[in-house]
């Protein structure tokens, strides 16, 4: 794979790196916040070799798969220093918009660092139980001690990615946070202490998410506030100092209390439902995780999770369901991969498959799940009968992290050993039903397969089978609204109105005319035949504009290969029908047939058939 060549086109078709105020990536997405999502043409990203979707709300992304981190790097080189400077026109978001953003921002960064500590405290769990090291030795204890240091710092680690989606300064506003964890102050509210004659309540601030976020909201203000009306000549300690002196003595006094207190609750009412409907949550939430997933909404549930974990020390509806759901993906596509005869199908249902056992299901769903509905229906049925049987057993999850087989560990438990047990049976029974489900419900689109003597046989008759050119919907010739190609003066054959703005050969032949404008192409086949595309209906008035050439007149092409490449929502913008007309131009000497009348096509959809007379 070429992450060079998927990144650059990955930028060009996000508006450029002038469209781009930040990017950061997940574990298969690259996520762009834009500062015009309108610039980004989402057809073409998707067309792009490498690229497995894109979804687009708050922010764009762009689902890479596996190689994200490859393709990440390469267009990190290509942005280079991002630097929003806040001159871009602001897009009105909604309310909810805006506050799925700000979850993204503050909680998704923390989750490598909580994972890592949380599933070495789970490794070590595991080993206290099998017997292989005590829990008393101080080996165990130094390595159990590293491993809850990120829930321990939660505050901290919750202090700098908030201060950084603020743009604030990040450093004064984690010594901020840092006050209500320091030693000194933990024991001097334990022992009952006051500020200015208020009582202060004795909270151990220490793994709290809440009172993080709304203590570096309030110093934003502040630090806005006293750098308006600051001299320059001592800002750099003024308004630090002023900000500091103003935001703890708040934070201990109202915002820590309340933002515990939401924590409190916010994990209380999950627990709630869990007591009220038992199973049956975490049953359903299984059920429609995949499409949670897709839409992004899932990443709803990491505030939740993240306070389960440092309130609670474990979690009980999130994590069990997604372990179903994420086998149950895993056992889908690997009953695709037996099941297809498409090979293109079998590579990525393999890969997929893999990547899914270990948790990371966003090549399963976009390259398998969601594209055949039979699939879909299968891996909601086995993530429902899954995640039952985990919400009956109980299951309880000790780690942040995407369950999977590597991180199975996450459900061992000091007090209940067989909550490990009872993990690996949700892990079985959840890849078993979706196997079989799909094995059974699965039906592979019809693979059109011409075999060498079928292909000697075309050639020695005269024959050409040609494929679309484009992809989209191909409508009679007829209904072209150009009279001079609807009457067939200039030749037969059919249009296309086109779904993604690439050109490219239906047949192997020679390029025999390229307007200047790259709107239209000539090429003549073996069998002599010399067709024609014209793109679009009166485009030659855009004079080249959105239209690129990767042929030239001379130039011998391949089946499949790309010949021009055009920009379809600026033809539209432009107000020209964007129709691409494919004829054969000497068209007394052959027999055109066309297929697919009225039906949406691909490149590898027969077209044409073209036989001499």
């Amino acid at each position: 794979m070429n992450y060079k060549e998927i990144a650059e086109q990955v930028v060009l078709q996000v508006g450029g790196k002038e469209n781009v105020s930040h990017l950061e990536h997940c574990s298969t997405r690259l996520r762009f916040t834009l500062k015009d999502k309108s610039k980004a043409n989402i057809e073409k990203l998707e067309a792009i070799d490498g690229v497995m979707g894109v979804r687009q709300n708050v922010q764009c992304q762009v689902i890479i798969g596996n190689d994200v981190v490859e393709v990440y790097d390469e267009v990190r080189k290509m942005l280079g220093e991002l630097n929003d400077n806040g001159n871009q026109p602001k897009e009105k978001q909604k309310i909810g918009a805006i506050i799925l953003d700000f979850v993204i921002s503050v909680f998704q960064p923390l989750v490598p660092a909580i994972a890592g500590g949380g599933i070495l405290k789970s490794l070590l769990m595991l080993a206290s139980i099998s017997g292989v090291m005590s829990d008393q030795s101080q080996t165990y204890q130094i390595l159990d001690l590293i491993g809850g240091a990120p829930l321990y710092f939660l505050p901290i680690l919750v202090a700098m990615t908030t201060a950084n989606k603020l743009k604030v300064n990040q450093l004064v506003a984690v010594s901020a946070v840092g006050a209500l964890i320091l030693p000194g102050m933990t024991a001097m509210l334990a022992e009952g202490a006051a500020f200015m004659s208020f009582n202060i309540e004795n909270i151990a601030y220490a793994s709290q998410v809440f009172p993080a976020i709304l203590t570096v909201l309030f110093y934003a203000q502040m630090e806005k506030l006293f750098t308006r009306f600051s001299l320059k000549s001592i800002r750099i300690f003024f308004v630090p100092m002023m900000s500091l002196l103003i935001t703890v003595p708040v934070a201990l006094l109202i915002l820590g209390p309340l933002g515990y207190n939401v924590g409190t609750v916010f994990s209380s009412a999950i627990v709630a439902l869990y007591n009220q409907f038992g199973w049956l949550a975490t049953a359903i939430l299984a059920a429609i995780l995949p499409l949670m997933v897709v839409t992004g909404m899932h990443k709803a549930m990491i505030p939740y999770a993240v306070s389960s974990m440092s309130e609670l020390g474990m979690e009980l509806l999130y994590l069990p369901a997604s372990l179903a759901h994420n086998i149950a993906e895993s056992g889908a596509c690997f009953a695709v991969s037996i099941k297809t005869k498409d090979k293109k199908l079998r590579s990525t249902a393999i890969s997929a498959g893999i990547s899914a056992m270990f948790g990371i299901t966003e090549p399963a769903l976009y390259g398998v799940t969601i594209l055949n509905k039979r699939v879909l229906y299968g891996v909601m049925g086995a993530s429902l009968i899954g995640g039952g049987f985990a919400g009956v057993m109980a299951i309880k999850a000790f780690a942040l992290v995407g369950p999977g087989l590597a991180s199975i560990t996450m459900f061992a438990d000091k007090e209940n050993s067989m909550n490990l047990i009872w993990a690996f049976a949700t892990l079985g029974l959840s890849f078993v039903v979706a196997f079989i489900a799909v094995l059974v419900l699965f039906k592979d689109k019809k693979v059109e397969e011409t075999t060498k003597e079928a292909v000697e046989l075309e050639k020695a008759a005269g024959v050409e089978l040609l494929s679309s050119p484009v992809i989209g919907k191909v409508i009679p010739l007829t209904e072209v609204k150009d009279e001079v190609f609807a009457s067939g003066m200039v030749g037969a054959g059919v249009g296309i109105v086109p779904e993604i703005g690439e050109l490219v050969a239906p047949e192997s032949g020679e390029i025999t005319m390229l307007f200047e404008t790259n709107h239209a192409v000539g090429m003549k086949l073996e069998n002599g035949a010399e067709l024609l595309f014209h793109i679009g209906i009166d485009t030659v008035q855009m004079e080249g504009a959105g239209f690129v050439s990767f042929v030239k007149s001379g130039d011998y092409v391949k089946r499949g290969q790309k010949l021009i490449e055009f920009d379809l929502q600026k033809i539209i913008e432009a107000g020209f029908d964007p129709t691409v007309i494919c004829v054969v131009t000497n068209q007394e000497q052959f027999n055109v047939s066309s297929f697919n009348i009225e039906q949406e096509v691909t490149n590898d959809s027969d077209l044409l058939a073209v036989a001499t007379i």
